[in-house]
């Protein structure tokens, strides 16, 4: 069974909070961008963190049996990408998040509540 954005969406969000991901936005693209329908942005303090958040993602999609994409950045932990098709989890190294500032960049698309 192939899961909707949504539910791709959701699994995302829970596994980042589980490995205490700092300060995460979902924002809704549809309607603003054709790359993705939703991004996931949050941040880690440490380069272990940023790789456990997206070790803990990594492992809840193969589990969903749900497609990872692509995957970039895991071994310099400063900012992995990871497309799951609508889907996109960026996922900083704290210093980087404040210097790329990707939710300005974005900044017509819409911050989801309650994710």
């Amino acid at each position: 069974m192939k899961l909707n954005p949504e539910q791709l969406l959701q699994l995302a969000v829970e596994a980042a909070e589980s490995k205490k991901a700092s300060n995460l936005v979902a924002l809704d693209l549809r309607g603003v961008s054709m790359i993705a329908d939703y991004f996931v942005i949050c941040h880690g303090n440490s380069d272990t963190q940023v790789q456990a958040i997206a070790s803990e993602i990594r492992k809840v999609m193969h589990d969903a049996k749900a497609e990872i994409r692509g995957m970039e950045g895991v071994n310099a932990a400063r900012w992995v990408l990871m497309d799951l098709g609508d889907v996109v989890v960026h996922i900083f190294h704290r210093d980087e998040r404040e210097y790329y500032n990707i939710e300005r960049l974005w900044s017509d698309a819409k911050v989801m509540e309650n994710v």
